[in-house]
């Protein structure tokens, strides 16, 4: 099992479909024994999710914007296990005036804009910085990310965000790499999760993504993306830092729709509030009604 003896924190997973559940489930089976993070609301959602885990792993608690979580964090690890092998940040929120608004990017003011970069950004780099006194050379930290290459309808800050995320992954490879430590994204297609409700118009992209995607695209499977970031933690590229692993079913390399796409499954269209990026593709937007709740987003849309 490539994880064996493994200790990795996995932040994000709020449901069973969210794509760090996901990984959380392909980790243990893949010999990795792991921890959880959430907070506030959602914290006994994560908890819920654990529990048919295998394992059923701890949930510890940890708001990205709180530096005393951060330090009961670090404390809580070395208490349990004295090191972190790798992490998994699948953490990303933006007020509503950041998304799908009529008049795009300029719609939000920079407080929220701070929000955004806050939480879905810097936030790599704070819990980098919180894990790496427990992390020894040959550890990984891997980001769910979504391709920011291009500007998508109703991204707006979020896809800002997204692009900063991608440049700060690879300052991160830079300097954490002389300690040994790797540093890569992985970025998916859409997936559908609870987010879909906050962005609206995704479904054009997730329709198009399908078109584009030489290998095809289900919307509804997290597994290919989980397996990505589970060779990434592995010891399997030990010199691979600094990278976006593009697992979308090719569509990043593609300019325009084949006319010989493969065919799709069966509802991969749905309605403007049916699909969304996911956390495998690292969108994550809160519930709506509940914005305290953003600061450890799962890219599902939700807490982590």
């Amino acid at each position: 099992m490539i994880l064996e003896g493994k200790k990795l924190v996995i932040t994000g997973v709020l449901t069973k479909d969210s794509i760090a559940a996901t990984i959380a489930e392909q980790a243990v089976e893949a010999g990795a024994e792991i921890v959880l993070t959430s907070f506030g609301r959602a914290f006994r959602l994560t908890q819920r999710v654990a529990r048919g885990l295998p394992g059923t792993p701890e949930v510890l608690e940890l708001d990205i914007t709180d530096a005393a979580h951060h330090t009961a964090l670090a404390a809580a690890l070395e208490e349990r296990w004295g090191r972190v092998d790798g992490v998994v940040h699948a953490i990303g929120f933006a007020p509503e005036a950041c998304l799908g608004q009529p008049d795009g990017v300029l719609a939000a003011d920079w407080d929220d804009v701070a929000v955004a970069l806050q939480i879905s950004t810097f936030s790599l780099k704070s819990l980098a910085v919180t894990l790496l006194p427990l992390m020894p050379p040959g550890s990984s930290v891997v980001a769910l990310d979504f391709d920011a290459r291009q500007a998508w309808p109703a991204y707006d800050w979020m896809g800002v965000a997204k692009a900063a995320l991608e440049a700060t992954s690879r300052y991160l490879a830079r300097d954490l790499g002389p300690r040994g430590v790797r540093v890569n994204l992985v970025s998916a297609g859409p997936l559908r999760t609870m987010a879909a409700r906050s962005i609206p118009g995704f479904a054009d992209i997730e329709a198009e993504w399908h078109r584009r995607a030489p290998l095809g695209w289900d919307v509804r499977d997290p597994t290919p993306t989980a397996k990505a970031v589970v060779a990434l933690l592995s010891d399997w590229f030990p010199a691979t830092t600094g990278e976006i692993v593009h697992v979308d079913g090719g569509a990043h390399a593609i300019a325009l729709a084949s006319s010989t796409a493969p065919g799709k499954p069966d509802d991969v269209l749905g309605d403007a509030n049916a699909a969304v990026i996911d956390e495998g593709g690292v969108t994550s937007v809160n519930d709506p009604a509940d914005p305290a709740d953003a600061a450890d987003a799962g890219a599902d849309g939700a807490p982590s």
